[in-house]
Order: C-alpha cells, then sequence, then structure tokens
C-alpha cells in the first residue's frame, strides 16, 4: 500500500468511528463522579458535554460558581434527588438560564456534597462532587 493510501484509509477510518457516535445517552466509558481525583478550582461549568470538572476540591468556607455555557437551561442542585438536602448550600445555585452563572452558599462542613441537574437527574454527565477539606 502507498502512502497515499494508507492517509485515505486511515480517513475512513476515522469517519466512521466517528459516524458510530451521536448517541444522546451517557457513554458507557465515562467514569461515575467521584472516581477521578477531585481538581482543586472553584469553577464548574456546563456544557452540552455536561459539567466539567465533576470532581472538585475546595477549601473549607469556600464557595462554588457554576457557569452555564449550554445552549439550554440547567437546574443544579445537592443531591440527592429529588429531596436535594445533603447540602443545601448548594441549592442556592438552582436554575441556570443560558450564559448565567451563580455562587453555592459558603461551604463551611467538612464533607462531599454530590451536585446534579434535577431537571435530568438521571444524566451522569451532569452529576457530579465537591469535596470540601
Amino acid at each position: 500500500m502507498t502512502y497515499m493510501q494508507r492517509i485515505a484509509a486511515a480517513g475512513v477510518t476515522g469517519l466512521l468511528i466517528a459516524a458510530c457516535g451521536g448517541s444522546s445517552t451517557e457513554p458507557s466509558n465515562v467514569p461515575p463522579a467521584g472516581t477521578t481525583p477531585p481538581v482543586t478550582t472553584n469553577t464548574v461549568t456546563i456544557t452540552s458535554a455536561g459539567a466539567s470538572p465533576r470532581n472538585v476540591q475546595i477549601a473549607l468556607g469556600s464557595r462554588v460558581l457554576f457557569v452555564n455555557n449550554d445552549s439550554r437551561s440547567h437546574n443544579m442542585t445537592s443531591d440527592p434527588h429529588p429531596d436535594h438536602n445533603d447540602c443545601p448550600d448548594l441549592n442556592q445555585v438552582g436554575f441556570l438560564a443560558p450564559g448565567q452563572s451563580r455562587e453555592t452558599g459558603n461551604l463551611v462542613t467538612a464533607r462531599t456534597c454530590g451536585f446534579h441537574d434535577h431537571d435530568s437527574p438521571s444524566q451522569g454527565l451532569l452529576q457530579g462532587q465537591i469535596v470540601i477539606k
């Protein structure tokens, strides 16, 4: 096979792989929130790909800013669904229209708080954890 034929074959293979994607459900290879080491940050960004990072670590007494960069609204709340009573200070984020951002309350107890989109509670890419240390 010539060099150009190998390049063409690689391109076709890439297109076939890309064409097989596009499912609206969460891919099976996405690890659940909390299975990756937490990222030290005070910002969670929401896009069409989900929340990122999904596992954050903050200092005791800090707040977390949720930024909605998606084209649709999200309603970010504390676990568990539908009670939202694990970490009530997360519920201050609540409904975020596209382009909107809002902070949690001060997170003053050392623990791990789960969050999710109340309107899509089973969407794993919109679930995460905040580790407060």
